[in-house]
């Protein structure tokens, strides 16, 4: 079985997948719901309802707030409480909807089954306005709009569709256990956007240490008789080969210029688990309020691990507390993976639509030796699967030099955690470059604003 991967830097960290053997469980309603309006890449939700108004489950809750938004939806019935600023995982207000649960009533329409639906659309422009309205944005990271990554502009053409079932991220077993337990559905979202790209290419990249996962995908290519529009590609173990640029170097051979997106070398790269979001909207005319999150950490027995399908805007306080608690040991909890996820600084923040972990770490997963200065030995420079020099745009940011910072493509840091993993004098090099990058992407954006003004 030849396996493939990009073709620099990366890392080579402990998978522990812990909750891998764990089948999804379907989480019970908390007593109330917090619904942000912030949970895509873009101008946050409008709402459209108000305190007193009774909601069902899958019924619009808030419009787009621009070009690059998505519609929210309620995730379940009940009274509307508040539309308020709340704070979110990072204690920062943002606007929600608060819900008192009142049953489980849903719109009507919506298929719940689980029957099978595998008759593809053939309208594309009808295909693209469902998966609009049904709220549905990337599960891998970045939760862009998934309508819009779906139609390229005037002048690009997508050659190959990527589904991204690497879940190269440490401890996260979440997209792992719906390829397992869902693969046709998977599959037949797969179709339905590489019908809407034109009929690309489609190709499902799984690491090769998810055998079961490989295995299952095939079977179910076969299955559906799809052996002639898609194909598993076997991924070697490294991270971060789910990296939207580093999967179309490795299972396309082309290379995204910095500044670039992935379209211009013919690439639109998707998320298993939206895929099979893209087939719940599509197929079953279900908007995108649930999603499937593993609760993880080396603290915790292997009983206490979990793969947990729950209602988008559960507070993860709720969770932590049907999970049994935070266990002894636990020092940190993480929203995410331990490379690229993000402190929980704030418990009582709700879930929103790219919620995939709660990782607790433990004393010896979180300490760190003081750093040292830079030995020039240039190992972060060789893990950077960017091709930046973290060193160097480390400097630059001490002193502040936001040109330098630009001319050494800072904006092209994947925030990946590469460096900080790699370095032997224990330097904060990702949160040094991020703070930077965060700053020369604003002066960036405001050079652009000034010149259409």
């Amino acid at each position: 079985m030849s396996k493939i991967t990009f073709s620099r830097g990366g890392v080579h960290p402990h998978d522990n997948k812990l909750a891998r053997e764990c089948r999804i469980e379907v989480l019970p309603l908390p007593p109330v719901m917090y619904v942000s309006m912030a949970q895509h890449l873009g101008a946050p939700a409008k709402p459209i309802v108000a305190p007193g108004d009774f909601v069902k489950a899958g019924q619009v809750i808030a419009e787009p707030g621009g070009f690059i938004s998505a519609f929210v939806h309620s995730p379940v019935s009940g009274t509307v409480k508040s539309v308020a600023p709340r704070k979110d995982l990072a204690g920062n207000p943002v606007m929600h909807v608060e819900i008192a649960v009142e049953g489980d009533v849903w719109m009507d329409g919506i298929d719940l089954s689980d029957t099978l639906v595998t008759a593809l659309p053939e309208d594309r422009d009808a295909v693209l306005a469902k998966i609009k309205e049904c709220g549905i944005v990337g599960l891998g990271g970045a939760t862009f709009p998934t309508h819009v990554k779906l139609a390229p502009p005037p002048g690009k053409t997508a050659e190959c569709l990527i589904i991204n079932g690497t879940e190269c991220e440490p401890f996260l077993t979440s997209d792992y256990r719906i390829m397992v337990e869902r693969p046709r559905e998977i599959l037949v979202g797969a179709a339905i956007m590489q019908n809407v790209l034109g009929g690309c290419r489609c190709v499902i990249g799984i690491e090769e240490n998810k055998p079961e996962a490989i295995a299952i995908m095939k079977k179910a290519i076969k299955e559906l008789g799809y052996e002639k529009r898609m194909k598993v590609a076997v991924l070697k173990k490294r991270y971060p080969q789910g990296g939207e640029k580093q999967l179309i170097d490795a299972v396309m051979r082309r290379q995204v210029r910095s500044g670039g997106l992935p379209i211009d070398v013919g690439a639109v790269v998707q998320n298993a688990g939206t895929a099979l979001a893209v087939y719940e909207a599509v197929q079953k005319n279900k908007p995108l309020v649930t999603n499937v999150l593993t609760v993880t950490g080396k603290s915790l027995p292997e009983s206490r691990q979990h793969n947990y399908l729950f209602r988008i805007g559960m507070p993860l306080s709720y969770i932590i507390e049907q999970a049994g608690g935070a266990p002894e040991g636990a020092v940190k909890l993480v929203s995410g993976g331990p490379m690229m996820g993000k402190a929980v600084s704030n418990p009582d923040a709700a879930t929103v639509k790219g919620s995939s972990s709660l990782l607790y770490l433990d004393a010896a997963d979180t300490m760190r030796k003081s750093a040292s200065s830079c030995i020039r030995c240039g190992r972060c420079a060789d893990a950077c699967p960017m091709g930046l020099e973290p060193f160097l745009l480390n400097r630059l940011a001490k002193v502040s030099d936001m040109d330098g910072l630009e001319a050494n493509a800072v904006q092209d840091c994947i925030e990946c955690g590469c460096c900080l993993y790699s370095c032997p004098a224990n330097i904060p090099l990702l949160d040094n470059i991020r703070v930077a990058k965060g700053q020369v992407l604003g002066i960036i954006r405001a050079r652009a604003a000034a010149k259409k003004q």
